[in-house]
């Protein structure tokens, strides 16, 4: 079979196979795959099931519409998901339930506002649920927005009007919903206890907690009222689970709340309160997954206790790969469960022992794997792309480590074309991960695949302020944007021209969001670029300043000062400070909706550059926000792809 490029269509082709969850007794595995839908420029989704044991997947739902989050009742027999399928009263983003055997699914809750996440309680009656809430007033017949608080607008969800996600308990049977929490707090990722008598969530219910780093555990009570905060108020923590016996909560966290690049660790704390404690806080890797993909978000997991509570299971990043481990408890050992070149993500613990998960390379798109509890035994439980990698022509990511300019080592992948000939030179594309505080791995990039197949060779690199290789990398651009990592994207592109088959006149650099600020801040401090994206970039740190939706309140944690402390500083760090410099001929792509860099951003750099008379486009995406290149219209991430193809082929 002749194997053809791939295409930026291909994304209308490659099924995105997500969120594992294994069925009480431990036979069946539900999980979703979403589809591009190229028609009707929108994504459908279906839940499917699997035997654990291996066999045929079948598909439960339709997928003529967007389910997702399929979630098993205590008896197995149910499983709940959210859907934006609606009814005459048009709500969308409801709960709604199927029986496991087949049927038509139900709606089960009506509530104002979609359902973000959702659990069952371990008897099934109930179900907890987070929701928006408006609190305070509101005027129906007006469409003034009146703004009384800095966090009034976020990105992807546009303007908060002053809606904050509340915890609710629904009825499994009747879909009547009680409200537990409020206030003008955000309350996020319930948990059961395991009696059932309270749910835990994280949060912070201070005054001013708009401006804090801090946030809690908190536990209410399901019948009746009663908040009661659990943590101490020291740090940052987030996604609580119970142990088996209902004496500990374990959680995500981090004292290290001044820093802009804090590893999460794992705490476990009292349930009935007092101190958190570290149990990993010897371990220099941060324990969730941080490695930046364009296919499929893999679904983040709370700590997972086994059945003994003996034992978690989480993920960590490691030097562009995620894995999955186990920490004992209570002395903290690490047992590294998952090797080699990959990406592990969403995990499921199996019933008497054993894992399910996602997983996938920078050369397979993401299936369902299941291995023993000591991580052997390993098998594929999906096959979903085989057929669709069968067909197309896969470039392989070769990793290297360089020395930096400093003599620091410096992590990356290189890519050659496909059809690449030695002896012949080639253009070359700089890729630049957003973050900081990410990175590049092995996880298939859709964006490489097709700049590798229209004849360019790809690099990427983490360079400082990425995380995978320890606290002291990762806080590398603490008031140093573009200072110490500039000298690492450099030192790689010098390695990728010595391998030989390179045209140094023929190179071009993109990123987006941090990897925007860094494509802009390159070509300020260097002609050898021959074409530049910047792609959702920040150029104006000062501006940035109460025109984005959290800067506002992590200032001192990037810069170490507000604007007004230290203006110098900012205009230092800004890449429009050093738009007299560029030469390049560049193209910037932005969102209309995007709040986390705003498109004034883009605006400047654009009129910086047109004043100056240089070679300057800019494309602008209506109704789109930050994520666009990985959750927007499908037609629109085509046409980005498009455009930047199109620039690299018409400059280099």
């Amino acid at each position: 079979m002749t194997k053809r490029p791939i295409e930026s269509a291909d994304l209308f082709r490659i099924r995105l196979v997500s969120d594992p969850q294994v069925s009480p007794d431990g036979s069946q595995v539900a999980y979703t795959v979403t589809e591009l839908d190229e028609k009707e420029n929108r994504y459908r989704a279906a839940i499917w099931l699997v035997p654990l044991a291996g066999g045929d997947p079948r598909r439960l739902t339709s997928g003529k519409h967007r389910d997702g989050q399929p979630r098993w009742s205590p008896d197995g027999a149910t499983l709940a998901f959210t859907s934006d399928r609606k009814l005459d009263d048009d709500l969308k983003g409801q709960i709604w339930t199927i029986a496991v055997a087949g049927g038509e699914p139900t709606r089960l809750t009506s509530l104002a506002e979609g359902i973000e996440e959702f659990s069952w309680s371990p008897d099934g009656r109930s179900i907890a649920a987070v929701s928006k809430v408006r609190v305070g007033a509101h005027n129906p017949e007006s469409d003034v927005r009146v703004i009384r608080t800095p966090r009034f607008r976020f990105d992807g969800e546009g303007f908060l009007a002053d809606m904050y996600r509340q915890i609710f308990v629904v009825d499994a049977n009747s879909g009547n919903a009680r409200q537990l929490t409020d206030g003008a707090f955000e309350h996020q990722h319930p948990a059961w206890s395991p009696t059932g008598h309270e749910i835990a969530f994280d949060s912070n219910r201070e005054t001013g907690w708009e401006l804090s780093p801090y946030r809690d555990i908190y536990a209410v009570r399901v019948a009746g009222k009663g908040i009661r905060r659990v943590t101490d108020g020291s740090g940052e923590w987030s996604s609580p689970t119970w142990s088996p016996d209902g004496t500990t909560l374990a959680c995500y966290g981090t004292r290290r709340v001044m820093s802009d690049s804090a590893r999460h660790e794992l705490f476990t704390v009292p349930a009935g309160g007092g101190v958190p404690l570290s149990l990993t806080d010897h371990i220099d890797r941060n324990l969730r997954d941080g490695a930046t993909a364009d296919l499929v978000t893999f679904p983040g997991r709370p700590p997972l206790w086994d059945a003994a509570g003996q034992a978690i299971s989480l993920v960590f990043s490691e030097q562009g790969q995620v894995h999955l481990a186990r920490i004992s408890i209570p002395d903290g050992e690490m047992h590294e469960l998952t090797g080699g070149r990959r990406r592990i993500g969403g995990i499921a613990l199996v019933p008497g022992g054993g894992y399910v998960y996602m997983a996938n390379t920078a050369t397979t798109p993401p299936e369902i794997f299941a291995c023993d509890k000591d991580g052997r035994n390993e098998r594929q439980l999906t096959q979903h792309n085989t057929e669709w990698l069968a067909g197309v022509e896969i470039a392989e990511p070769e990793p290297f480590w360089v020395a930096s300019a400093d003599g620091r080592q410096i992590h990356g992948w290189i890519m050659k074309p496909i059809g690449f000939e030695s002896g012949k030179t080639y253009p070359m594309v700089l890729e630049i991960h957003g973050g900081p505080f990410g990175m590049y791995g092995e996880t298939m990039m859709h964006e490489f695949q097709l700049l590798a197949a229209r004849g360019y060779v790809v690099l990427a690199t983490n360079p400082r302020g990425s995380t995978g290789y320890g606290d002291d990398f990762a806080g590398q651009l603490f008031r140093a944007w573009g200072k110490h990592d500039f000298p690492d994207l450099m030192a790689a592109v010098d390695w990728a021209v010595g391998q030989g088959y390179v045209d140094e006149a023929r190179m071009g650099v993109t990123g987006g969001s941090y990897g925007g600020f860094m494509t802009n801040w390159v070509i300020g401090h260097t002609d050898r670029f021959a074409a530049a994206v910047t792609g959702r970039c920040v150029s104006n740190m000062y501006s940035t300043f109460g025109t984005d939706d959290i800067f506002f309140a992590s200032a001192e944690q990037t810069i170490g000062a507000l604007p007004w402390e230290e203006p110098d500083i900012y205009w230092e760090l800004s890449p429009i400070s050093y738009v007299d410099r560029i030469e390049t001929p560049l193209l910037i792509e932005h969102q209309e909706q995007d709040y986390r860099c705003p498109v004034e951003q883009a605006e400047q750099m654009f009129t910086a550059l047109k004043r100056r008379g240089k070679m300057v486009e800019f494309v602008r995406f209506p109704d789109e926000s930050h994520g666009m290149s990985r959750t927007g219209q499908p037609r629109h991430r085509i046409e980005r792809l498009k455009y930047i193809t199109d620039w690299f082929d018409r400059y280099l």
